[in-house]
């Protein structure tokens, strides 16, 4: 069945810029191309190629400017008698089409040719390399800077060697380089001496392995500092992290039925026996187990803090016996010590007065008996 290709192009009008219209620029036919006159090129010109199926498909397909689509369409007797002549020539309302001679692709290339090339292009590589900017370049490394905080200092420097890898440092002298910006605290007086010492020129592992000599903490200090934390008050899910995080800092080759059970025994036994161990694989499902447990940990915080007020207040009652002035005074039992208590300045004041009236009485007395002429 012989068919024609249609290439169909939204272009802007001639005599309006602004209007779009939609054209035929090309038609290929038995493998020619053949191109057609832009001012035939409109499609309402095309009157036996708009009544086509594949036409009306076609203008619901494309609608911007630009949008470009290569149909086929069936050749039936009214479209050969509007697109070919009676000798077979393509053509188009009376106007013979131009062929269109489109370039085969080049040659392949030779295998000689590509070495060359592969060669020079490598070249090129590591001579750009040598003028990177290290401080942009290391802004891309996932990785903490070392201080005093570090417990592993083999595992962060295994760790710096990847990121160095990964973004294609592979000089020594760069290496030592990117160090620099990684330190901090007493690190950095050591890279002063390295540097007097050994020059940027030197090789890396020199460095390397007395970076490990003098900062590896050979005591046991980290690892039953990691070993022996557990849960006091908080967020379940922060203290599982923070567990995670410092045993993986000893010993990042640690399997995961350890690392579950180390962070699960540092738990609350009250939450850590609602976890199901059978069903634990991976430390993510201990965290989801955990995250679901959050509310224990509040409601045991809540309890413990009721608990503890309630022990205060028997303290109190245990340190403190009723008030025996307010008994006497007949105000009921009252707790509070007694020489504190009110109605006892009360009562000494009572009594005071009680003395000056009596005095005065025996003062009036006196008088009265006394001759008034002496």
């Amino acid at each position: 069945m012989e068919r024609i290709r249609f290439e169909f192009v939204i272009k802007a009008m001639e005599n309006d810029p602004k209007t779009n219209v939609l054209c035929i620029t090309s038609l290929e036919f038995e493998k020619h191309t053949y191109l057609i006159p832009e001012k035939l090129q409109p499609a309402r010109l095309h009157e036996q190629v708009i009544k086509t199926q594949v036409y009306l498909k076609l203008k619901d397909t494309i609608h911007k400017r630009h949008d470009k689509r290569q149909v086929w369409i069936r050749v039936t007797p009214e479209i050969r008698g509007a697109y070919m002549d009676e000798d077979g020539n393509m053509q188009f309302k009376g106007y013979l089409l131009e062929e269109c001679d489109i370039q085969k692709p080049a040659a392949c290339i030779s295998e000689e040719a590509m070495t060359e090339f592969f060669e020079n292009f490598n070249a090129c590589k590591k001579e750009t390399g040598k003028s990177y900017n290290i401080k942009k370049l290391t802004e891309k490394f996932v990785l903490q800077k070392f201080n005093k905080k570090t417990s592993n200092v083999t595992q962060w420097l295994d760790i710096f060697e990847m990121e160095c890898t990964r973004m294609s440092i592979t000089e020594d002298s760069v290496k030592i380089e990117a160090l620099r910006l990684f330190l901090e605290d007493s690190s950095l007086d050591w890279y002063s001496s390295m540097l007097i010492k050994y020059t940027l020129n030197s090789e890396w592992s020199t460095w390397k392995e007395n970076f490990c000599e003098t900062f590896a903490d050979r005591g046991w200090s980290p690892v039953r500092y990691a070993i022996l934390f557990k849960y006091r008050q908080g967020s379940l899910m922060e203290y599982a992290l923070k567990k995670e995080k410092l045993l993986l800092e000893i010993n990042k080759t640690m399997d995961s039925s350890t690392l579950i059970d180390l962070i699960a025994t540092g738990l609350p036994n009250f939450i850590a026996d609602k976890i199901d161990r059978c069903n634990i694989k991976e430390t993510k499902d201990l965290f989801n187990n955990i995250r679901g447990l959050e509310h224990l940990a509040n409601k045991k915080y809540l309890n413990n803090n009721a608990g503890n007020l309630g022990n205060k207040n028997k303290e109190k009652d245990s340190n403190y016996k009723p008030c025996r002035i307010c008994e006497k005074e007949n105000k009921g039992s009252r707790y509070h010590p007694e020489s504190l208590c009110w109605f006892k300045n009360n009562s000494y004041n009572n009594k005071r007065e009680h003395i000056r009236t009596v005095n005065n009485s025996e003062l009036e007395t006196e008088l009265n008996e006394i001759d008034p002429k002496n």
